[in-house]
């Protein structure tokens, strides 16, 4: 990955864009903001962060977990080859898919449904992105990685979440590495928080 690239299409990116009406002037803020339906957009140095760890290449197939408002959607798109994007809340799909469609993405597949289980039938992926917080790592969401592929995922209770790298090596085996502490919003399903 190139990260001089990835850091000029990052700046170079409006946030207003991903954003309604009277969010839009928090924009430049860097700061989680609301996007409706109890879902927010990340704080931009963090999405710059998690992209960094990810790592995607020019050829990279990338699952992204939560579609939200689509800044996170378009930085993978133009790092990447292909991004299925999947996102529970039907609306936010529909704003993101015309969002990106209006910056002229055509290498990014959505569907509406539950993230915690991935999108088996284009598995596997050499990259996930998930912008949910999970109680554990979704057995589904590892089973669907590529050999020597990525994955970064917030995981922990509802108050805080420890970020973590999860690579799978070309022999199948799993490493996990710890970055910091996040706070996201909840990965629905069956990794939810039970508390």
């Amino acid at each position: 990955m190139n990260e001089q690239e990835l850091e000029a299409y990052f700046y170079s990116l409006d946030r207003s864009l991903f954003l309604d009406n009277d969010m839009k002037k928090y924009a430049a803020l860097d700061t989680p903001l609301s996007i409706g339906f109890g879902q927010t957009i990340s704080q931009p140095s963090l999405v710059l962060e998690m992209t960094k760890l990810l790592a995607p290449e020019k050829v990279s197939k990338v699952l992204e977990i939560g579609t939200g408002s689509g800044f996170q959607t378009a930085i993978l798109a133009k790092m990447s080859g292909k991004v299925f994007t999947v996102e529970r809340i039907a609306e936010l799909m529909e704003k993101a898919k015309e969002r990106l469609a209006s910056l002229n993405f055509s290498n990014v597949y959505f569907k509406v449904g539950d993230g915690s289980q991935g999108w088996q039938e284009h598995a596997p992926y050499d990259r996930i992105m998930v912008t949910a917080a999970a109680s554990v790592v979704p057995d589904e969401l590892v089973n669907q990685l590529a050999l020597g592929g990525r994955m970064v995922i917030p995981i922990g209770p509802s108050n805080l979440q420890k970020l973590q790298l999860i690579t799978k090596s070309d022999n199948g085996d799993i490493l996990t590495k710890t970055i910091g502490m996040v706070r996201f919003v909840e990965l629905k399903g069956q990794y939810g928080w039970t508390e």
